[in-house]
Order: structure tokens, then sequence, then C-alpha cells
């Protein structure tokens, strides 16, 4: 299983839009693009302690490589970011980092 990692800032003020546009527009994109050997996508948010930044943390959990691949294309690890985002996200990380999953717990 591979785990895809993004992050993208914003401002206090433009955090709800973007959020917003996460949960009513992007994911339900990617989510409708019914990718084979996507598991599913988890948004983080929280404070950025340094500033008054707006810290989102995209999470995508995959079953192979090839369906990284087919989100991303064949640059695995850059960022797909779509242009109604880019004009809310302050700045964002150019490239996601990439994550073999060798154990999962899960609590009973």
């Amino acid at each position: 299983m591979i785990l895809r990692v993004w992050h993208g800032w914003t401002t206090i003020e433009n955090a709800d839009a973007y959020q917003h546009l996460l949960t009513t527009s992007i994911v339900p994109s990617i989510i409708s693009r019914a990718i084979p050997g996507l598991v599913g996508v988890d948004i983080l948010r929280r404070t950025d302690g340094h500033d008054t930044d707006i810290e989102f943390v995209t999470l995508m959990t995959f079953d192979e490589w090839s369906a990284v691949e087919t989100f991303a294309g064949s640059d695995r690890t850059g960022a797909v970011v779509p242009a109604a985002a880019r004009e809310v996200l302050k700045r964002y990380d150019e490239h996601s980092q990439h994550y073999e999953v060798v154990e999962r717990h899960t609590a009973t």
C-alpha cells in the first residue's frame, strides 16, 4: 500500500473557502475518476504555530504504484493542484512524498 502526502497552506481568511472547495469539488472529482487502486483520501487541517497560516495535509492511499501514476501522471511525485485551489492557497508543496505502508495496526 502507498501513502501519498501533500501539504498546502492558506490564510485564515481563505481556510474555510479552501476546505469547502476540497469537500465539495476537489475530492469528489478525484473519487469520481474511479481510479483502480485508490483506497481513499483524508484531509487534515491545523493552525500553523509559527504564523497565521492554516496548513492542510492531503493523505491519499493507493493499493499500488500504478494507481499513483494514474492519478498523478508519469512523474508520480508532482503536485496535482487545480486552478481553483491555486487561487486560495498561499503556498503548497510542488511535490508529494510517498511512503510504502509496511505495517498497519487497527484497534478492535
